[in-house]
């Protein structure tokens, strides 16, 4: 059977339980808050964010969670390591009920994601990735009550497309799709390329790249890095590149601002 990381084996029980909350909350007649950013928040996102951090505390590794209260930079700069943690991502997905919504768990060691986990609650679809041993899996499961040994018997491991393929499927958001998202797309059917696009909520964009159903997925749109950490792991599993249009090198965490610069993800 394989082996796993230690850390990443109660991310993935962590991302499990705090799943089954949601899904506890998703399944009633739930209340919108509104942050200061007038980003939405509900019950799930509070409910899941407790149940994670239950986990994580223990291992004495910092949290950095869209839902924690953020630690000053002066602090958070000498953190070698972190989580990087979104207990509901895709919130508006969650409040729309389309199902597009996650539960995003990475570790990052010097500012670069080393495992990550992406739970999808309402098909029970968890991946998970270790990225200095370069595995990525999805296992979909029957119940949420399941123990990780059993996630791992029936995962099946990731493989993307291959490079130069045609047509190029990009994933677009279907909440964000920006005009500099549309200028790219051009670019690539003027090359000679045939384009298809794959619309995705939250950080499954980055799932439908590692599991070959898309090719590229640029976000030419704000970000910040909860929402990528874990998605960052799962692509750079199996050798995609997730690069900073700010640097165009790997885009990196634990940044003094959690915002992210636009980014690429792909094998090109």
């Amino acid at each position: 059977m394989l082996q796993i990381n230690k850390q990443l084996q109660i991310a993935i029980e962590a991302s499990l339980k705090a799943g089954e909350a949601i899904m506890q909350v998703y399944d009633t007649a739930f209340n919108v808050e509104y942050k200061d950013d007038k980003s939405p928040l509900t019950e799930a996102d509070t409910k899941a964010n407790d149940i994670i951090n239950a986990f994580l505390k223990p291992l004495g590794i910092p949290i950095i969670s869209e839902e924690n209260k953020q630690t000053n930079y002066n602090i958070r700069k000498a953190w070698q390591t972190c989580w990087v943690v979104d207990p509901v991502d895709g919130t508006k997905e969650f409040i729309k009920r389309n199902g597009e919504f996650t539960v995003n768990i990475a570790l990052v060691t010097n500012g670069k994601p080393v495992l990550g986990v992406i739970y999808v609650p309402v098909v029970k679809t968890v991946y998970f990735a270790d990225v200095p041993n370069k595995i990525a899996y999805k296992a979909r499961l029957n119940t949420h009550n399941v123990l990780v040994s059993e996630v791992i018997e029936t995962a099946l491991q990731l493989e993307p497309k291959p490079i130069n393929s045609n047509p190029v499927q990009v994933v677009g958001s279907r909440s964000h799709m920006s005009q500099e998202t549309l200028d790219f797309i051009e670019e690539l059917k003027q090359s000679g390329k045939d384009v298809e696009i794959v619309s995705k909520g939250s950080s499954l964009k980055f799932c439908l790249v590692a599991e070959g159903n898309a090719d590229v997925y640029p976000r030419f749109a704000p970000t910040m890095e909860w929402d990528t950490a874990a998605g960052q792991a799962i692509c750079n599993a199996v050798g995609i590149d997730v690069i900073s249009k700010q640097t165009n090198k790997t885009l990196l965490y634990n940044k003094e601002d959690l915002l992210n610069p636009w980014f690429l993800v792909s094998r090109q």
